[in-house]
């Protein structure tokens, strides 16, 4: 005989998970498309880059903090391979600026972002901590 947790289950999972997305898969979602925003703007011609009033270094520093952040919080089990792959992106696409006629990777330029990388993977997974030690209490 079937208890009633057996009994409900094709009704209580066939939403959850045809229909909606977790914040786990939205973060990760994010995370990429922030990672295919960056790729682009570093890459990209000068005329195609996108440009704003901020100070340069601010301008290198801040997506890659979002990323990090983003990263962390999405892959919050993986956090290891989430913070080597958002660092050695970093210097990947600064070197890889070298190759371009119209661009210049600097290892200044490495620095801030990978700072900005570290920064962001921190406040992650701070946040991710948190939230469990939050959860269990």
């Amino acid at each position: 005989m079937l208890d009633n947790r057996q009994r409900r289950w094709p009704e209580r999972h066939l939403f959850l998970y045809d229909t909606t997305m977790s914040i786990q898969t939205i973060l990760r979602v994010t995370a990429w498309l922030l990672f295919a925003a960056i790729v682009f703007a570093t890459l990209s011609p000068l005329d195609l880059r996108p440009h704003s009033a901020l100070p340069v270094n601010l301008e290198r520093i801040l997506p890659y903090i979002a990323a990090g952040f983003l990263f962390a919080l999405a892959y919050r089990r993986h956090i290891l391979a989430a913070a080597a792959f958002v660092i050695i992106a970093a210097i990947v696409l600064e070197v890889l600026q070298n190759v371009l006629p119209d661009r210049h990777g600097r290892e200044t330029d490495a620095v801030v972002k990978v700072a900005g990388a570290i920064i962001g993977l921190t406040a992650g997974w701070l946040v991710t901590q948190l939230a469990t030690r939050l959860k269990r209490n």
